[in-house]
């Protein structure tokens, strides 16, 4: 048993909890908030979504001991909250919700992308609800729900800055469905079409950062005792560095300049393989390589697009700097851990264990070793062995 501090809503919580309570059902069972569903309990359906830290997460894969320390947010504590209240207006006058058990959990991911958006498409929305499953309403209500608050939004805030919202206008000036003529259609900017094309390098020592609308990159920075030629002949061979990327493995060589392959992750209870079709640009001037992809999971229904930067700096006499960054997005039903501390943290290990492996490759005369297999059929192996020596009187090895 642990003892945990958790603010709940505002509130400070001391509980005593099991190392394997959920958040779902510590704040159900425990504290008797049960606005927070729970449906499928593998972090897919989104029922369960709260804030943790200001950040949306799944309370049914999420650990209560893991938020000691913790600000948490459930549906009960937002029931002031103006744009919260313009909400839950929408959804009613939207027809957005029937049964209603998947509605607290929608409710919040819908406030959580108006707040980090000041303009929204209808594919934008319907990308970032696309990890909150509804068996009923079929989604149209739901976005233009959202869409319509997230106009009122974008509204006031031409007038004068903004921490809320207040009631949402009747339906008689947003009950049409038509795109084209509706309020709805407002939310689109103006400016030019909504597009997936990754964001530029930002800060490359930072670790974690959001980016433009869907993207979030992640970046790691070292240093290599080796010179810049040797370096790059490995960074400028995508077959060597699809080697060095953990999960990922090409279906055969470079094409001018195209790549075919699979990226394996794991998500939790989640073991995704995206098979990708993608490029590797060489910049010889910069000493730059980019690889950019978009690969589908058939499991998940799910998507990602991406892109593996790396770029060289001489250091001279030191060695060379290794600027590597990763930017991605995704949709589908795992759009829901894009923006998760659960992916964050895949990601930026993906980055630590690429710059152990090129160092690695580096150091080694023939590439990178492939690592020492322990698996269950190799196990199996021995055992059946050192059985049969025995039945035949030999030694065991």
């Amino acid at each position: 048993m642990n003892t945990v501090d958790i603010t709940v809503n505002g509130d400070l919580q001391r509980a005593t909890v099991e190392p394997r309570t959920s958040l779902a059902d510590f704040l159900r069972d425990t504290l008797g908030l049960t606005g927070t569903h729970i449906g499928c309990e593998h972090g897919i359906c989104g029922a369960c979504t709260v804030l943790i830290n200001g950040e949306i997460s799944r309370s049914c894969i999420t650990y209560a001991v893991t938020c000691d320390g913790a600000n948490i947010q459930t549906i009960e504590g937002l029931d002031d909250d103006p744009l919260m209240e313009a909400l839950r207006q929408a959804f009613s006058e939207e027809h957005a919700l029937q049964c209603g058990y998947c509605t607290p959990g929608m409710l919040i991911t819908a406030r959580d992308v108006i707040t980090r958006h000041e303009q929204l498409t209808l594919d934008t929305i319907r990308r970032h609800m696309s990890g909150n499953l509804c068996r009923c309403t079929g989604y149209r209500g739901i976005v233009n729900a959202i869409a319509r608050v997230a106009n009122d939004s974008a509204t006031n805030r031409q007038e004068s800055p903004i921490t809320g919202l207040g009631p949402a206008p009747g339906p008689d000036k947003h009950h049409q469905t038509d795109p084209e003529t509706s309020s709805i259609a407002r939310v689109r900017p103006t400016h030019a079409p909504e597009t997936l094309s990754a964001p530029p390098l930002t800060n490359p020592i930072a670790t974690a950062t959001s980016t433009l609308d869907d993207w979030l990159t992640v970046q790691q920075t070292f240093s290599l005792p080796h010179p810049l030629s040797k370096v790059w002949a490995l960074v400028s061979d995508p077959e060597r560095v699809c080697d060095a990327l953990p999960g990922i493995a090409l279906d055969g060589p470079a094409v001018d300049g195209k790549v075919r392959g699979k990226a394996a992750i794991k998500l939790g209870p989640i073991a995704p393989t995206f098979a990708f079709t993608g490029t590797y640009e060489i910049e010889e001037n910069s000493h730059k390589a980019i690889m950019t992809g978009d690969g589908s999971d058939r499991r998940t229904r799910s998507r990602v697009k991406g892109r593996a930067q790396t770029q060289l700096i001489d250091l001279g006499n030191e060695g060379t700097e290794v600027r590597f960054e990763i930017a991605y997005v995704m949709s589908g039903p795992l759009a829901q851990f894009g923006r998760l501390g659960l992916v964050q943290d895949l990601i930026a290990r993906m980055t630590k264990r690429f710059a152990h492996n090129v160092e690695e490759a580096l150091d080694s005369r023939n590439g990178i070793s492939p690592p020492v297999s322990t698996g269950l059929w190799q196990q199996c192996w021995r055992v059946c062995c050192r059985t049969a020596r025995r039945l035949i009187g030999g030694k065991d090895a």
